[in-house]
């Protein structure tokens, strides 16, 4: 299964940026991930965009009235999909605005990272945590401890 990460602005952040790059090297070791950056805009122009992007993919939009996953649930979720052959998955991160309603309701599904309003850099480096963690306990790393 591949990943696509479609995030709203290049991080700008140096502590976002060594994260990224930190956990996406982690990540080539499991899984295909790449990480697509959209040109800021309007809420409607980046909803568009991250459309026109996704499109062919299962979306998962991240935001904050979402539902809720555990790092468990998260790696059985990648477990089904992966079992089930899904192709490919394309995780919508948005920007400074956060998503437009017309991408919320395109969205196959919706995950919130956390109950507060998370800044997107922040949002980008905790997923691809996420995600190593899921594909760790898949594998049986020692990571992830509970």
């Amino acid at each position: 299964m591949k990943w696509q990460v479609i995030t709203v602005g290049k991080p700008a952040l140096t502590w976002a940026k060594a994260g990224l790059e930190d956990y996406a090297r982690r990540l080539t070791r499991m899984a295909q991930v790449e990480m697509v950056v959209l040109k800021e805009g309007t809420p409607a122009q980046v909803a568009q965009r991250a459309l026109e992007a996704s499109k062919g993919s299962w979306r998962v939009v991240l935001d904050e009235r979402g539902r809720d996953l555990t790092s468990v649930e998260l790696s059985g979720w990648v477990q089904k999909q992966e079992n089930a052959s899904l192709k490919r998955v394309s995780v919508l991160i948005g920007g400074a605005d956060g998503h437009d309603e017309s991408l919320r309701s395109e969205a196959d599904e919706c995950w919130r990272l956390s109950k507060m309003t998370l800044q997107h850099e922040m949002a980008l480096v905790l997923f691809y945590e996420q995600l190593y963690r899921a594909y760790g306990m898949l594998r049986g790393d020692p990571y992830h401890r509970a």
